[in-house]
């Protein structure tokens, strides 16, 4: 098979000038010029890129955006060039921080039979938005399924996040994550988080599996990583990632113990001691007692109902009825009871950070 070569081809007003500030300034190598007696076409190459500067190419001024560990160190610490001929450069970070948006706190309650619409988002997979308005952008949680089991079209890559969490509502899906050992099997109950930029693989899925999956910012930037394989080795389960590390909750090894609101019990999936507090994450159910009127302190409290009904009281709303596949979000200082739990009510909480107060008292 022959070689393949690609190139961007980009319009040049001053081809001499431009050949200096590629060169120079930019720090790419110039691999071919012509004609010789009055050039018209360059093409330089360099940190990834091939360019081919031509001078007959009627089009508006390119953008080139080059990344790097050390900006103030390229390009004599100009964020913002243009080029003699007009290409204009820009020059930003390789590591790109993630920017959390303060959180617009409102009270949320998205219902199954509302019928949200399922979007097809990556691998093929089916997405339902709990949080339309995503808090601000702080937050994104997704109710994702794959009606098909078997093998998923998925690729070695990693999150640039704050907190990601991956609960198994549904069925069982096969995953495969960066110093964590063999592939395992996530079952229904379990969760698991992926610490900011774990590379991880989706493997395998059962028929109609389904998942809880949260996000810290909103928009976060998903990379595919072309080189690593997975699993990789030797494994090292203690590794810390950006201050976190990887969780993997199992439902069957927890111990359950008093909620935080009275008449409920919960099991701690201990992810808020793996994540220096960023986050908590607990499964409830019901316990003794009556349900009481509380209040919090957390910037975000998230919850979905797994299984079972209840009745969400707010001060100031009418009533909600919830059920299987209901989602609500409780904004801090505002008074709540779950008011009338079934037995078999199940509840996925999520807060951010992962300690905080509340607050019991009338509404």
């Amino acid at each position: 098979m022959s070689d393949t070569q690609a190139e961007v081809i980009l319009p040049t007003q001053d081809l001499r000038g431009d050949i200096g500030f590629f060169t120079k300034q930019l720090g790419m190598r110039m691999d071919m010029i012509y004609p010789a007696d009055d050039p018209a076409v360059a093409v330089f190459s360099g940190h990834g890129l091939a360019v081919r500067l031509d001078a007959g190419l009627d089009a508006a001024a390119g953008r080139v955006l080059i990344r790097c560990d050390n900006p103030e160190e390229f390009a004599a610490g100009a964020l913002e060039l243009t080029a003699p001929g007009g290409t204009q450069v820009a020059i930003e970070a390789l590591q790109q921080p993630v920017v959390m948006p303060e959180t617009v706190h409102s009270f949320v309650v998205r219902r199954l039979k509302d019928q949200a619409p399922w979007v097809i988002g990556r691998a093929g997979m089916h997405y339902r938005d709990l949080i339309p308005d995503r808090l601000g952008g702080s937050i994104i949680a997704s109710h994702i399924r794959i009606p098909d089991g078997g093998p998923v079209p998925d690729m070695v890559h990693y999150h640039t996040v704050g907190f990601q969490l991956i609960f198994c509502y549904r069925g069982w899906v096969d995953l495969v994550y960066e110093d964590q050992g063999e592939p395992f099997r996530l079952h229904a109950g379990n969760c698991v988080i992926q610490p900011p930029e774990i590379r991880h693989r989706v493997l395998f899925a059962s028929d109609n599996i389904e998942v809880i999956e949260i996000g810290v910012p909103a928009e976060h930037v998903t990379t595919i990583d072309h080189t690593m394989e997975l699993p990789n080795g030797p494994a090292n389960p203690a590794r810390v990632f950006q201050g976190q590390r990887f969780v993997h909750h199992k439902a069957d090894e927890a111990v359950w113990q008093p909620f935080r609101i009275g008449g409920f019990q919960s099991r701690d999936t201990t992810i808020a001691a793996h994540t220096d507090n960023v986050a908590g994450v607990h499964v409830v159910r019901r316990g003794t007692g009556a349900p009481e009127w509380t209040s919090h302190n957390s910037d975000i409290l998230f919850t979905f109902v797994m299984d079972g009904t209840m009745t969400l009281e707010g001060e100031g709303r009418e009533p909600y009825n919830l059920e299987a596949g209901d989602a609500f979000v409780v904004p801090p200082a505002m008074q709540v009871r779950y008011r009338d739990p079934s037995d078999d009510l199940e509840l996925l909480e999520v807060s951010l950070p992962g300690a905080f107060t509340t607050q019991t008292g009338e509404s």
